[in-house]
């Protein structure tokens, strides 16, 4: 039995971006349900090279699927300027959980984006207007690329409104998606108008200070303490739906707000796994904004990284190694 080895071409190339999201929300649910093991994400903290690791392992049950895998990443800020390398790396085993067999090891940088454009995209579906056709973006890098690509699998999206400080990040935009969609710039107020936002900033002030009177909002930027992009005012009034209660309160949007005492248990209307399960509502006719906390969570991880290996095979993609030997 072979191990397929999946570079960050293979993992997007071969992938379809609506099973992602099926398999994400599948995996929200098993969640809610209580039918995944996930420890918590574990750091090795190495302050002499200005760096870290994270691991995290994760098992789903699904009706139709399980899955096993550990994602093992780093963030070394000084890469790019000193070794030419990028500040996050990541690499997942992805195994077979009856046998432990290493089935695949693939690139986990691009299926971190995957995974985190497919968990809005689960977050659009239940909390947005179905009637949605606008998406603002605030922040137009790559992460944007990846909303736009899920969210607009899941909603008629017609016109992106983006706003980003940087005109070549702009450019390059509105170059990739300017003829699929009616793409316009512009300030962060007039992105925050629109029927969906996403932004994917790693302010510490908030920036988005308004919304539309029925915008539902992915907040997929804090993903540390201290981050902080929305306003607390439309925190407070929105339904304010998490991925996690333990993560959100400590590196999730809500992180600053939770521990100043803006925010509390009772301003936050669930997880999004529960509304995925059915166990509270999503959006109603009577709901103004509503926000989704976004944190990332190692679930999503292995439910993306199993559509990559399954897609994968099917289409005759990567390579193939020995990686363990025969017992004999």
């Amino acid at each position: 039995m072979q191990t397929v080895i999946l570079d960050a071409e293979d993992v997007t190339e071969s992938t379809q971006i609506a099973e992602v999201i099926d398999a994400v929300e599948g995996a929200f649910g098993a969640y809610a349900r209580g039918d995944v093991q996930m420890p918590a994400k574990s750091y090795v903290d190495l302050p002499q090279y200005d760096g870290d690791f994270r691991s995290m392992p994760a098992y789903i049950e699904t009706d139709d699927w399980d899955a096993s895998a550990v994602k093992w990443v780093n963030v070394h800020p000084n890469n790019p300027d000193e070794e030419g390398l990028p500040t996050v790396m990541g690499t997942l085993i992805y195994s077979d959980p009856d046998t432990g067999f290493p089935l695949a090891v693939m690139d986990a940088t691009d299926l971190t984006r995957l995974r985190t454009g497919a968990a809005a995209a689960v977050a659009t579906r239940h909390l947005a207007r179905e009637d949605a056709t606008s998406l603002g973006l605030v922040g137009a890098g790559v992460q944007s690329h990846s909303q736009l690509d899920a969210i607009s699998q899941v909603r008629d999206i017609e016109t992106v409104v983006i706003s980003d400080l940087d005109d070549d990040i702009r450019a390059a935009f509105i170059d990739k998606y300017g003829d699929d969609f009616d793409v316009q710039e512009g300030s962060i107020a007039e992105a925050a108008a629109c029927d969906v936002v996403s932004t994917t900033t790693p302010v510490r002030d908030p920036i988005v200070e308004e919304a539309g009177d029925e915008t539902h909002i992915n907040a997929m930027g804090a993903d540390a303490e201290g981050k902080h992009e929305i306003a607390d005012e439309i925190l407070q009034e929105a339904k304010l739906v998490i991925d996690d209660h333990e993560q959100c309160t400590h590196s999730g949007e809500i992180n600053v707000p939770w521990h100043d005492g803006v925010l509390d248990d009772d301003d936050i209307h669930g997880e999004i796994g529960d509304v995925v399960a059915g166990k509270i509502d999503a959006r109603t006719p009577e709901d103004g904004v509503t926000i989704f906390d976004s944190t990332g969570l190692a679930i999503q991880d292995v439910a993306a990284a199993h559509v990559v290996y399954e897609d994968a095979v099917d289409g005759g993609v990567g390579s193939e190694f020995d990686m363990i030997g025969s017992e004999s």
